[in-house]
């Protein structure tokens, strides 16, 4: 991690002491003799910490921290003097410094307080970032919530694969998110402009698959007055996602085997050829290679549609996920239907990773709507939501991971009951400012939200 120090002090000599000391710390030290100079240094993007002397010529420290915070209000500022007083530091702190510190002091005493700003500055950076990120609608961090690594991993691969044209077969467990997926490959692929056919083939009658997939003549059977194009030729140019493959009828799938090696389909009841250009995307909950072998699926169909192979992790692998997961479906459902926003509570949460949701993100979304209109008259816990009781199952998992998670619910919790008042907040938990900010800054909890 880079770590910057931005240090402003007329004294030449005490300049290059702290830059020494910094210096040997692994800091990145710029030294500027005045405030105006400083500024320059300045932009929202800074990544490290301001260190300032207070009595300086021109401008004094104060009235560079008031610049500063206009420049960026979250880049940390660490002021020092050899003449303060207690007025100075309380006008100082409300400005908004990080810290005061009065000469002399130790060495170590000012590098171990930098530090910790710098990581402030680190985690601000990052999260901002973040939001960025979530804020724009195409963002494939919006489309598939979750920061576990096995969705980290998922994500990459799904960037990866779709700037090609390459036959995808995406495999995983009901409810994981397969369609998802299968759009997020074309969105974000080079047919984003072109046409996304869904079939759910279940849901097809088997009768009527082969009209429905290739299209027919008119005249082609009874009822066919008129000419229909098919699914295939309605994704031209596009995508054709074939969702629960193992459920095509098998005297089906020669002829869809032809269509992918020629690119070619002829509609029921046409002798005429038509080309078309799609890239195949299919998806199973079923062992295709299994079914291939128990010859109820053709081997050379599974080879032409498994080119990549995506998987996608059921909600059980990837539990850190669950809490980000039911919140963000919590605050959509609530503005898409009107209502009162409502989050879990930390027995809610602790509820939330002792569950093994068979149902994966599907059941986990329905819970979460469910949970959200029980909770507009009175409160409800995720338990009584699922009909369970919630000290049935004992939370698992790392207990670090459990006591950061109930910790980040308490503060949310205490924010939202104090629409984001900080005072209060801190008497509620009985925590320090400082405190209370870095561990805000640690879970990505934004005071902006519960105002």
């Amino acid at each position: 991690m880079t770590k910057t120090l931005l240090l402003v002090d007329d004294q030449a000599d005490m300049r290059a002491a702290i830059a020494q000391w910094f210096n040997l710390a692994d800091f990145d030290v710029i030294e500027t003799k005045s405030g105006h100079d400083a500024l320059g240094h300045l932009n929202p993007d800074f990544p490290g910490v301001l260190l300032s002397d207070v009595r300086m010529p021109g401008m004094d420290g104060l009235d560079l921290l008031r610049q500063a915070q206009t420049i960026d209000r979250d880049i940390p500022v660490v002021l020092m003097t050899g003449h303060g007083d207690v007025p100075m530091a309380v006008e100082a702190m409300r400005l908004g410094a990080y810290d005061f510190l009065e000469k002399p002091f130790e060495p170590q005493s000012l590098i171990d307080v930098v530090k910790r700003a710098q990581e402030k500055r680190t985690l601000v950076l990052s999260n901002r970032t973040l939001r960025a990120r979530l804020s724009d609608s195409s963002d494939i961090d919006r489309r598939l919530i979750g920061n576990s690594p096995v969705m980290q991993r998922l994500k990459e691969e799904i960037l990866d694969f779709a700037q090609t044209d390459a036959s995808v077969l995406i495999s995983g467990e009901t409810g994981t998110g397969k369609e998802l997926v299968a759009r997020s490959l074309h969105d974000f692929g080079r047919r984003t402009d072109g046409p996304f056919i869904a079939i759910n083939c279940p849901a097809v009658p088997e009768t009527m698959f082969e009209a429905e997939l290739f299209g027919h003549a008119a005249g082609a059977y009874t009822g066919a007055t008129q000419a229909r194009e098919g699914w295939i030729e309605a994704a031209d140019k596009g995508v054709l996602f074939l969702d629960e493959l193992s459920s095509l009828p098998l005297h089906l799938q020669p002829k869809l085997l032809r269509v992918l090696q020629e690119r070619e389909i002829s509609r029921l009841g046409s002798s005429s050829i038509r080309s078309v250009d799609f890239r195949a995307i299919a998806a199973t909950n079923a062992d295709l290679v299994q079914a291939s072998e128990d010859r109820t699926f053709r081997e050379d169909l599974l080879y032409r549609l498994n080119t990549i192979e995506i998987h996608v992790p059921p909600l059980r692998e990837r539990e850190q996920d669950a809490i980000l997961l039911f919140e963000t479906f919590c605050q959509r459902f609530a503005e898409l239907q009107g209502l009162n926003s409502c989050l879990p509570s930390p027995e809610d949460a602790a509820f939330i990773l002792s569950c093994d949701w068979p149902g994966n993100v599907r059941q986990l979304r329905n819970v979460a709507e469910r949970f959200t209109l029980r909770n507009q008259k009175r409160p409800v816990s995720v338990a009584d939501v699922m009909n369970k009781p919630d000290m049935s199952q004992p939370a698992t998992g790392p207990l670090k991971a459990l006591v950061e998670t109930y910790e980040s619910q308490l503060i949310r919790q205490a924010l939202k009951r104090h629409s984001g008042n900080m005072t209060d907040v801190m008497a509620d938990l009985d925590l320090p400012r400082r405190t209370l900010n870095e561990k805000m800054s640690r879970y990505g909890i934004e005071r902006s939200d519960y105002l």
